[in-house]
């Protein structure tokens, strides 16, 4: 796995060693691509490639790069003085913050779009570059994050029931994380029941992920998240803990983690022997 995240990081430099009309512009997108992400959604579709059986090249790596892409100009977005207005990403001061909010906006705009070049570029069957190209293009935009992102915009102050707060988080968060799962499903050409396994996996582990999230943003310390903490309350956004109140939230969370791991061990009886995955679900569990 290390070797190919030192081939990912490859990928997405090489895709921008061209030159550019601008150069400012590519040093903004590299400040943000180069800041130290888990890289946790490609690390999940490689893994899951690999725990089927299926050898990784430099062309599924460039599946990975497209989601990391759009992932990254997500963030630069989401940090702006109009969106979440935070200062700090991972520990280093926001995209916004260190070259200003137009370049800031256009860093994004570029990693949105060539998220779809990067992905063309990929030498792999037509039939699954188009199916790969749909489904990243319909977890990105008006049906996935960016929907997700403004039903979470325009919920501020409110209180909303479980399955508002569900519909949010599915989208703003959960289709980003489970994109990897489906295009893993395209790739490997798995039989009905595995896909079926896989996806719903894929949808509860990003919904796992948004919960632990809520619950760290009211827990942890700026050192810990490497943002500014406590955000989401003074923002007075819709979370987990606002409407079900700290303690709650974390049942649920469990419960879901009680949920993937029942999917993961029947995953396994299909022949998954993946590692990544295995360990993502685990470092998602927080103590009572």
């Amino acid at each position: 796995m290390n070797k190919q995240l030192q081939v990912l990081e490859e990928v997405l430099q090489d895709f921008y060693r061209p030159t550019s009309p601008d150069p400012q512009l590519v040093e903004g997108i590299l400040y943000s691509i180069q800041a130290g992400g888990k890289r946790i959604r490609p690390l999940l579709l490689l893994d899951l490639l690999e725990g089927f059986g299926l050898t990784v090249t430099r062309e599924h790596l460039k599946v990975a790069a497209a989601l990391e892409m759009i992932h990254t100009g997500s963030l630069i977005h989401d940090d702006l003085p109009a969106m979440d207005d935070d200062d700090y990403r991972r520990g280093h001061l926001t995209n916004h913050k260190k070259f200003g909010e137009a370049p800031a906006i256009l860093a994004g705009d570029s990693l949105f779009l060539d998220a779809f070049a990067m992905l063309a570029q990929a030498e792999l069957p037509a039939a699954q570059l188009v199916e790969l190209t749909k489904a990243l293009s319909l977890a990105s935009g008006t049906f996935g994050m960016v929907g997700g992102q403004s039903l979470d915009m325009h919920s501020e102050g409110k209180t909303l029931a479980i399955e508002e707060l569900q519909r949010i988080h599915q989208n703003k968060t959960g289709r980003l994380l489970y994109f990897p799962f489906l295009a893993a499903s395209v790739l490997l050409n798995l039989d009905a029941e595995s896909t079926v396994i896989l996806e719903s996996l894929g949808k509860n582990l990003g919904l796992a992920f948004q919960v632990r999230d809520d619950i760290l943003d009211v827990t942890a310390s700026f050192q810990e998240l490497g943002k500014t903490p406590n955000k989401d309350e003074k923002a007075q956004k819709a979370t987990y803990p606002a409407i079900f109140g700290l303690e709650e939230s974390k049942k649920i969370l469990a419960r879901l983690l009680d949920d993937i791991r029942s999917q993961l061990t029947a995953l396994e009886a299909k022949g998954f022997q993946g590692f990544v995955l295995k360990e993502r679900i685990e470092g998602l569990a927080i103590g009572s």
